[in-house]
């Protein structure tokens, strides 16, 4: 089958996500060629330069936050904010304009990302203080990935994210079991220590207990009685074994992860390993996997 000609092939033949198609408007097209295609010079370009705005507008605000700084400072830095706050709401709104879909971008993960890393700013005008959470911005940084090519790395995320989809149901689990321990090992030091120890409810109880079997140990409230140090001794041994066993589940499921990832084990019959993920005998020998 002959290809067709180059007059009707399509001028992007990549994209990033179903949203984030390309307007049939030839100036919409051309703002959608700098703002999303990475492959293009002006597009990289413009991605690199975003990312270094990101970068100088998340250090504006971090400065900010510093009182000395901002004593000596604080002006300019209100300035900067401002100023990367307006054009990162110039480059959101060209990002909706560019696309065939805005709703549809609107609502993907990075058109949320987009439009919470100016909304702060916005709202600090109501509600002085709100421009801290600007640091969300950094959120935007992901995109360095797809601007420097380094989709390797979104392949091992997928395997981290799959196998935390996959151990979920058993951490939940497993947090449910701790959460009961906690509040069974709270009220007993409750009932051992009682308020003349400084645990005057079952709830700053169980904060000791989480503390205590965490092993964070913050030494605000601490057992007197030699039957309460016994109980702490007991909380603080099992805070190890548990400390584990969330990371056994996911190291577990992890494995399990890259194994369907990259196929079987090599067949204990012919040692090959190049067998389907669903395969249940091995294709060469027909031993079971």
């Amino acid at each position: 089958m002959n290809a067709p000609p180059a007059s009707k092939r399509p001028l992007y033949t990549t994209y990033r996500t179903p949203n984030e198609l390309p307007p049939d408007s030839p100036l919409r097209r051309k703002i959608f060629e700098v703002i999303f295609e990475a492959d293009t010079p002006a597009g990289k370009a413009f991605d690199v330069a975003l990312l270094i705005a990101i970068v100088l507008s998340v250090v504006a605000v971090m400065l900010e936050s510093v009182g000395e700084i901002r004593a000596a400072h604080g002006r300019v830095l209100y300035a900067i904010e401002w100023l990367f706050t307006l054009l990162f709401s110039v480059e959101y709104l060209l990002r909706l304009i560019s696309v065939r879909r805005p709703r549809g971008y609107a609502l993907s993960f990075f058109g949320l990302v987009d439009l919470l890393a100016v909304l702060p700013t916005y709202a600090s005008l109501l509600a002085p203080g709100a421009q801290t959470l600007l640091v969300i911005r950094v959120l935007r940084l992901l995109r360095v990935f797809r601007v420097f090519k380094l989709t390797r790395y979104l392949g091992e995320a997928r395997l981290l994210s799959r196998a935390l989809a996959q151990s979920r149901q058993k951490i939940v689990v497993f947090l449910v079991a701790v959460l009961t321990l906690v509040v069974i090992m709270g009220s007993l030091m409750y009932l051992i220590e009682g308020p003349a120890n400084g645990f005057t409810s079952i709830p700053r109880a169980v904060y000791w207990a989480v503390v205590t079997m965490t092993t964070v140990g913050y030494g605000d409230i601490a057992p007197h009685t030699v039957w309460g140090q016994a109980l702490a001794a007991l909380v603080m041994i099992l805070g190890y074994g548990i400390i584990a066993v969330p990371t056994g589940i996911f190291s577990a499921e992890l494995v399990r992860a890259v194994r369907k990832e990259k196929g079987h084990d090599a067949c204990p019959a012919c040692g090959r390993q190049d067998h389907d993920h669903d395969a249940k005998f091995c294709k060469h020998c027909g031993a079971p996997l």
